[in-house]
């Protein structure tokens, strides 16, 4: 028999194999919890490509999204804004099509949008739908469903207010949800964002996890808080500190 091999999982080694530029930047961080303003600081250092980096923050929950009671789906309105343009799409019928384009919306329409829809056509980011239409859309979610983008009246893109929704939305209002392992994965801003336009951004992310803590939820409910750019290594936030922060 050959000799079996034992892969060496050491961080040390893992560091070895990790690309020259991820290596230095992953050495600039310690094992440890950062306090909030700490790690924005230095995750915006460590976001040096060549491009405008997204900073992201994802959050282990306490939570069994397979219950109903511990499922966490809500919107959070940024502050500052997420820095990205979000296209929106709109089905509705009627006056309400020309009022969604008049609102801001990159692309309105009926039936004949249900259909391209249905084709794969999805040139946008968010959609957004009227009561009215729901019966039709609902018909898309073998497509829209494992993108995240089928409409629901608590992420508050099933609505009759069409122009106060696209603003909102196009503003920075972003719709999250815990993912089947109870963890969160948010944009809050980008790295030329300045520190505290992203700490603020972050605050209102964390009030809104809060805020909307599942009734079933039990035990520790904030599991662990990571931020991380693009293409930066993640940096775990101190929980307790960012919730204590008093913002004016």
């Amino acid at each position: 028999m050959g000799k079996t091999s034992v892969v060496d999982s050491t961080p040390q080694n893992i560091m070895k194999k990790l690309p020259k530029r991820m290596s230095a930047l992953t050495s600039k961080v310690e094992e440890r919890l950062y306090q909030p303003a700490e790690a924005i600081k230095l995750v915006k250092e460590n976001a040096n490509a060549k491009f405008d980096e997204t900073i992201e923050a994802h959050m282990r929950l306490g939570i069994d999204p397979k219950y109903t009671d511990q499922q966490l789906r809500t919107t959070v309105a940024l502050p500052n804004g997420t820095g990205q343009k979000v296209r929106i799409a709109v089905i509705s019928r009627g006056e309400k099509v020309a009022e969604a384009k008049a609102a801001g919306a990159d692309i309105a329409g009926e039936e004949e949008l249900v259909e391209s829809i249905n084709k794969g056509e999805m040139d946008f980011d968010l959609l957004i739908s009227t009561p009215d239409m729901m019966p039709k859309v609902a018909k898309l979610g073998r497509v829209l469903g494992p993108r995240g983008l089928m409409p629901n009246p608590k992420a508050g893109t099933v609505t009759t207010d069409l122009a106060n929704a696209i603003k909102e939305f196009k503003a920075g209002k972003l719709e999250f949800r815990a993912d089947r392992a109870g963890i969160v994965h948010v944009r809050f801003g980008k790295a030329s964002f300045s520190d505290d336009a992203l700490l603020e951004n972050l605050k209102a992310l964390q009030e809104s996890v809060d805020r909307n803590k599942p009734s079933g939820a039990k035990g520790r409910y904030w599991k662990t808080l990571f931020i991380t750019s693009t293409m930066g290594p993640s940096i775990e936030v101190d929980i307790t500190a960012l919730q204590d922060i008093k913002q004016e």
